[in-house]
């Protein structure tokens, strides 16, 4: 019980670190209430089989744990199942001719965030491994950032020494489904191939695909790695998107 505590305590810290990052988001606020809790319960595994023991007696009680039960259950499997999807979406390498598509992330004064600044060198080494690609730079300016996204992308890129003329600008999305829509408007008006390679982070290449799917693109995928520290919150946070998706 207590190496099991002591597993779920270093989640708990995984998940409630990036707090202290200025990060604040679904998937660690979730991912620390839920390893928190699973933290305390084996830690005082006696006391809370004693609680569960003392519920049961009760009809109300035996109603609770039930559903709470159930409710686990399918929460456990959902993530699963998810993760799956996620994990092989990150596998989907592209096969043929595409046009690249970069989405955006957080600018700051300074420059690129280091998560844009990952996809950005994952875009290089593919760019200049396939010198005949296009690329199109989505992402617009949040009041938060001194420039837009794009701007920033395609000045980082072209200081790396990629072409300009290889690269397209699209500065006006605010979020995934409008990075997809309005760079498939610059793939039809400039006529580029039609099928994308998205890059971006790999928990959130499913979800790219999935507005890709919508907007009938063939979407392929290059994962740019994601600082370790980061990936359990924005692991998470990815699984309450991609069900936000499906629903609505």
């Amino acid at each position: 019980m207590y190496i099991l505590s002591a597993v779920f305590f270093v989640l708990f810290v995984l998940f409630i670190n990036p707090v202290f990052l200025g990060i604040v988001n679904i998937g660690n606020i979730v991912g620390s209430l839920i390893t928190g809790f699973l933290t305390a319960v084996f830690l005082f595994h006696n006391r809370f089989m004693q609680l569960i023991s003392s519920l049961w007696k009760r009809p109300f009680g035996k109603g609770v744990i039930a559903v709470s039960g159930g409710l686990f259950t399918v929460c456990l499997i959902l993530a699963l199942v998810i993760s799956f999807f996620m994990l092989k979406e990150i596998n989907d390498k592209p096969t043929g001719d595409s046009t690249m598509v970069v989405l955006g992330c957080q600018v700051k004064e300074s420059g690129a965030s280091l998560m844009l600044r990952k996809r950005l060198d994952t875009a290089f080494d593919y760019l200049t491994e396939h010198e005949d690609m296009k690329v199109i730079v989505s992402g617009g300016q949040g009041a938060d950032e001194p420039m837009s996204e794009a701007k920033c992308m395609f000045d980082y890129l072209t200081s790396k020494g990629i072409s300009p003329d290889r690269i397209y600008i699209e500065d006006k999305s605010v979020n995934t489904a409008e990075n997809i829509e309005f760079s498939k408007k610059i793939i039809e008006k400039e006529g580029l191939f039609p099928d994308i390679t998205i890059v971006t982070d790999g928990y959130h290449q499913l979800r790219a695909d999935m507005f890709a799917k919508k907007q009938d693109i063939r979407a392929y995928n290059i994962p740019a790695p994601t600082s370790w520290y980061l990936v359990p919150a924005y692991w998470v946070r990815e699984w309450f998107g991609i069900i936000y998706y499906t629903i609505f």
